[in-house]
């Protein structure tokens, strides 16, 4: 599944980044990598997801949470 589609209050395992080589870069340098847990703290009404990224929070657009692939948290490891 993309970020896009992820729920509020949930953590997720980043699975990969498929969007431009700069914005992949970019985000990389953000800590958000292949196997980077993240937790959906907020969704905005135009797409916007507000994340956390080890302890860092992050505000991605549509276009980004659309291209970035995750899979969800088994509850036993939250």
């Amino acid at each position: 599944m993309t970020l896009y589609e992820t729920q509020k209050d949930r953590e997720y395992m980043v699975e990969g980044l498929f969007v431009e080589e700069a914005v992949t870069r970019r985000l990389q340098a953000l800590g958000l990598n292949d196997g980077t847990r993240i937790r959906v703290l907020n969704r905005k009404r135009r797409g916007a997801l507000i994340i956390q990224v080890r302890g860092t929070r992050l505000a991605l657009g549509r276009h980004l949470s659309a291209n970035i692939e995750v899979s969800e948290c088994p509850l036993e490891d939250i």
